[in-house]
Protein backbone atom coordinates (compact mmCIF):
# COMPACT_ATOMS: atom_id res chain seq x y z
CA UNK A 1 0.00 0.00 0.00
CA UNK A 2 1.36 3.41 -0.79
CA UNK A 3 2.07 6.40 1.32
CA UNK A 4 -0.65 9.36 1.27
CA UNK A 5 0.70 12.28 0.12
CA UNK A 6 -0.40 15.88 0.91
CA UNK A 7 -0.16 19.47 0.62
CA UNK A 8 1.02 22.15 3.26
CA UNK A 9 2.64 25.47 4.05
CA UNK A 10 5.40 26.30 6.18
CA UNK A 11 5.89 30.20 6.96
CA UNK A 12 8.62 31.27 9.06
CA UNK A 13 7.71 34.82 10.07
CA UNK A 14 11.30 35.14 11.80
CA UNK A 15 14.20 33.65 12.33
CA UNK A 16 17.71 35.13 13.34
CA UNK A 17 20.29 34.94 10.33
CA UNK A 18 22.70 32.41 12.29
CA UNK A 19 19.71 30.02 12.48
CA UNK A 20 18.34 30.00 8.60
CA UNK A 21 20.99 27.46 7.80
CA UNK A 22 20.09 25.45 10.41
CA UNK A 23 15.99 25.70 9.73
CA UNK A 24 17.30 24.82 6.22
CA UNK A 25 18.54 21.50 7.65
CA UNK A 26 15.49 20.82 9.37
CA UNK A 27 13.32 20.80 6.70
CA UNK A 28 15.25 19.07 4.51
CA UNK A 29 15.39 16.20 7.17
CA UNK A 30 11.92 16.06 6.94
CA UNK A 31 10.48 16.95 3.54
CA UNK A 32 13.55 15.59 1.76
CA UNK A 33 14.56 17.11 -1.71
CA UNK A 34 11.92 20.58 -2.01
CA UNK A 35 12.27 23.83 -3.04
CA UNK A 36 14.71 26.12 -1.29
CA UNK A 37 13.52 28.35 1.26
CA UNK A 38 14.23 31.76 -0.36
CA UNK A 39 14.82 34.42 2.79
CA UNK A 40 14.15 37.98 2.68
CA UNK A 41 13.90 40.39 5.71
CA UNK A 42 11.18 40.61 8.27
CA UNK A 43 10.68 44.16 8.64
CA UNK A 44 8.98 43.45 12.04
CA UNK A 45 11.45 42.50 13.51
CA UNK A 46 15.05 44.18 12.57
CA UNK A 47 17.70 41.46 11.95
CA UNK A 48 15.26 38.77 11.54
CA UNK A 49 14.44 37.00 8.27
CA UNK A 50 11.06 35.34 6.52
CA UNK A 51 10.48 32.23 3.99
CA UNK A 52 7.89 30.02 3.13
CA UNK A 53 7.82 26.86 1.34
CA UNK A 54 4.59 24.89 -0.29
CA UNK A 55 5.54 21.27 0.58
CA UNK A 56 3.90 17.54 -0.79
CA UNK A 57 4.98 15.02 1.59
CA UNK A 58 3.61 11.63 3.47
CA UNK A 59 0.73 12.24 5.65
CA UNK A 60 2.08 13.82 9.16
CA UNK A 61 4.58 15.62 7.81
CA UNK A 62 2.93 18.66 9.45
CA UNK A 63 3.63 17.26 12.40
CA UNK A 64 7.17 16.34 12.27
CA UNK A 65 8.12 19.87 11.09
CA UNK A 66 6.71 21.38 13.89
CA UNK A 67 9.04 18.69 15.81
CA UNK A 68 12.13 19.12 13.99
CA UNK A 69 11.61 23.29 14.78
CA UNK A 70 9.74 23.19 17.88
CA UNK A 71 12.90 23.93 20.18
CA UNK A 72 14.53 26.99 18.88
CA UNK A 73 14.20 30.34 20.50
CA UNK A 74 13.56 33.55 18.86
CA UNK A 75 11.71 31.78 15.99
CA UNK A 76 8.07 32.12 14.73
CA UNK A 77 6.46 30.18 12.78
CA UNK A 78 3.13 28.72 11.42
CA UNK A 79 2.75 25.15 9.49
CA UNK A 80 -0.49 24.02 7.76
CA UNK A 81 -0.93 20.35 6.95
CA UNK A 82 -4.20 19.89 4.66
CA UNK A 83 -7.08 17.54 5.20
CA UNK A 84 -6.22 14.16 3.17
CA UNK A 85 -8.54 10.85 2.92
CA UNK A 86 -8.99 9.93 6.63
CA UNK A 87 -7.36 12.29 8.05
CA UNK A 88 -7.93 15.98 9.34
CA UNK A 89 -5.94 18.94 8.46
CA UNK A 90 -3.52 20.42 11.03
CA UNK A 91 -2.11 23.73 11.92
CA UNK A 92 0.64 24.38 14.54
CA UNK A 93 1.34 27.92 15.16
CA UNK A 94 5.04 29.06 17.40
CA UNK A 95 6.39 32.40 19.16
CA UNK A 96 9.44 32.24 21.44
CA UNK A 97 6.65 33.68 24.25
CA UNK A 98 3.56 31.51 23.75
CA UNK A 99 5.15 28.32 23.03
CA UNK A 100 3.14 26.15 20.71
CA UNK A 101 -0.12 25.74 19.55
CA UNK A 102 -1.71 23.26 17.48
CA UNK A 103 -5.17 22.87 16.26
CA UNK A 104 -7.29 20.34 13.69
CA UNK A 105 -8.85 21.98 10.64
CA UNK A 106 -11.17 21.12 8.38
CA UNK A 107 -10.99 20.43 4.62
CA UNK A 108 -11.15 24.46 4.15
CA UNK A 109 -8.76 25.40 7.06
CA UNK A 110 -10.78 26.46 9.50
CA UNK A 111 -10.19 25.54 13.50
CA UNK A 112 -12.04 22.86 14.48
CA UNK A 113 -13.22 23.31 18.11
CA UNK A 114 -13.95 19.41 19.71
CA UNK A 115 -17.14 18.65 21.25
CA UNK A 116 -15.30 17.88 24.81
CA UNK A 117 -13.33 20.85 24.64
CA UNK A 118 -16.07 23.14 24.31
CA UNK A 119 -17.41 21.30 27.47
CA UNK A 120 -14.57 21.76 28.91
CA UNK A 121 -14.57 25.58 28.62
CA UNK A 122 -17.99 25.42 30.14
CA UNK A 123 -16.89 23.74 33.00
CA UNK A 124 -14.14 25.94 33.94
CA UNK A 125 -16.25 28.66 33.85
CA UNK A 126 -18.67 27.83 36.20
CA UNK A 127 -21.24 30.33 34.95
CA UNK A 128 -19.15 32.91 34.09
CA UNK A 129 -19.42 33.89 30.11
CA UNK A 130 -15.73 36.15 30.34
CA UNK A 131 -14.39 32.66 31.44
CA UNK A 132 -15.93 30.81 28.50
CA UNK A 133 -15.06 33.43 26.21
CA UNK A 134 -11.10 33.29 27.59
CA UNK A 135 -10.85 29.10 27.47
CA UNK A 136 -12.73 29.71 23.77
CA UNK A 137 -10.38 31.95 23.00
CA UNK A 138 -7.68 29.36 24.31
CA UNK A 139 -8.72 26.86 21.96
CA UNK A 140 -9.07 28.69 18.52
CA UNK A 141 -5.33 29.96 19.23
CA UNK A 142 -6.20 33.93 19.62
CA UNK A 143 -3.46 34.84 20.99
CA UNK A 144 -0.75 33.01 18.61
CA UNK A 145 -3.11 34.40 15.97
CA UNK A 146 -2.55 38.18 17.82
CA UNK A 147 1.22 38.12 18.13
CA UNK A 148 1.99 36.44 14.84
CA UNK A 149 -0.06 38.81 12.85
CA UNK A 150 2.45 41.78 11.97
CA UNK A 151 4.82 38.80 11.08
CA UNK A 152 2.35 37.73 8.60
CA UNK A 153 2.00 41.33 7.26
CA UNK A 154 3.21 41.20 3.06
CA UNK A 155 6.51 43.56 2.96
CA UNK A 156 8.08 44.83 0.02
CA UNK A 157 9.28 42.15 -2.10
CA UNK A 158 6.89 39.08 -0.16
CA UNK A 159 5.81 36.74 -2.44
CA UNK A 160 2.07 37.38 -2.86
CA UNK A 161 -0.15 33.66 -3.53
CA UNK A 162 -2.82 34.55 -6.08
CA UNK A 163 -5.74 31.97 -6.41
CA UNK A 164 -7.21 30.99 -9.39
CA UNK A 165 -9.11 27.40 -8.34
CA UNK A 166 -10.58 26.91 -5.07
CA UNK A 167 -11.94 23.25 -4.17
Amino acid sequence: MSETMVRGILYIHSAPAALCPHIEWAVGSVLGAQDRLEWSAQPAAQGAYRAEIAWTAAQGSGARLASALRGWAHLRYEITEEASPGCDGSRWSHTPELGIFHATTDVTGNIMVSEDRIRYAYEQANGDPSAVFHELSLALGEAWDEELEPFRQAADGAPVRWLHQVG
